[in-house]
């Protein structure tokens, strides 16, 4: 493994470690459409026509 891409590993774990998590709703308004919600944020949102499932 080289040493960059050790040292991007090591960069998107302390990204991830002082990000706090965010709870984010998936609301299908139609078939082809996914809006999605973040909570205490009821004047934000994200529309897409194309949605993915999330594996961790």
């Amino acid at each position: 493994m080289s040493e960059d891409l050790l040292a991007d590993r090591r960069v998107d774990a302390a990204v991830r470690a002082a990000t706090p998590p965010v709870n984010v709703t998936a609301l299908r308004t139609r078939p082809d459409r996914t809006v999605f919600t973040e909570d205490d944020n009821a004047d934000g949102w994200i529309a897409t026509d194309l949605t993915v499932a999330v594996e961790q």
